[in-house]
């Protein structure tokens, strides 16, 4: 019995290692991926619950960017983005999604952005897709808006 667990233990820690091991997304990946690029500041957010195409209700969220610069794609800076995630909250509920930043009036990010299929804009990549700023810096690390505005423009061919 002991030797069964400890062979499911050694199965699950080797799965878990597996499936977090590979290369890190890049800069230059997420640039390629995503339809747009701006760097930009969170004018609101609104959030109410929506039912996700499994079935699940859960709380998503409108979050208005007021755009500071356009990095890739087809936007205005200045101009308005309204990007959608999930999470949020709604009256006293509040949902936190694991793989996705909580965003709130004032703060800056440089985001990554795609198209759905039903027209509404969402982070590329999940959480890999917003990128906050502290200053004009990268929080939690020394990358620059100019790298990350180089890197966009090496990767987008311009």
């Amino acid at each position: 019995m002991k030797r069964g667990l400890a062979i499911v233990a050694i199965c699950v820690i080797g799965t878990t290692l597996s499936a977090s091991s590979g290369p890190p997304l890049t800069l230059e990946a997420r640039a390629k991926g995503a339809q747009i690029v701006a760097v930009a500041s969170v004018a609101d957010v609104t959030s109410w619950f929506a039912v996700n195409q499994y079935g699940d209700q859960l709380i998503v969220s409108k979050v208005t960017l007021n755009v500071e610069e356009r990095l890739k794609g087809n936007v205005a800076a200045p101009g308005i983005l309204d990007m959608q995630i999930e999470g949020g909250t709604v009256g006293n509920i509040t949902l936190r999604v694991s793989d996705l930043p909580s965003l709130t009036a004032g703060e800056r990010a440089v985001v990554f952005l795609e198209y759905t299929p039903s027209g509404n804009l969402i982070p590329h990549r999940r959480g890999l897709g917003i990128l906050k700023l502290q200053g004009d810096v990268i929080s939690g690390t020394d990358i620059s808006i100019a790298r990350v505005r180089d890197t966009v423009r090496q990767a987008s061919g311009r």
